[in-house]
């Protein structure tokens, strides 16, 4: 519900794993674990993104549709 609540309409958003936690009141460990299970069920799927200086940035979510 979150990410799709933070979703643009092409259900794509990038809050960092660090947001996602503070927002939820959740561990980082917790918001990872549960991105991996959304994940391994085919509800998102994850890219990495980068910065023009090799930096990361916060990864891209993509919903899938139900």
């Amino acid at each position: 519900m979150y990410l799709s609540n933070r979703a643009n309409k092409n259900r794509e958003c990038y809050p960092s794993v660090r947001t996602i936690a503070e927002d939820l009141h959740l561990s980082k460990s917790t918001v990872f674990r549960a991105l991996n299970d959304l994940e391994t069920a085919g509800l998102i799927t994850r890219e990495k993104r980068w910065r023009t200086s090799g930096g990361r940035s916060s990864t891209l979510y993509q919903l899938k549709e139900c």
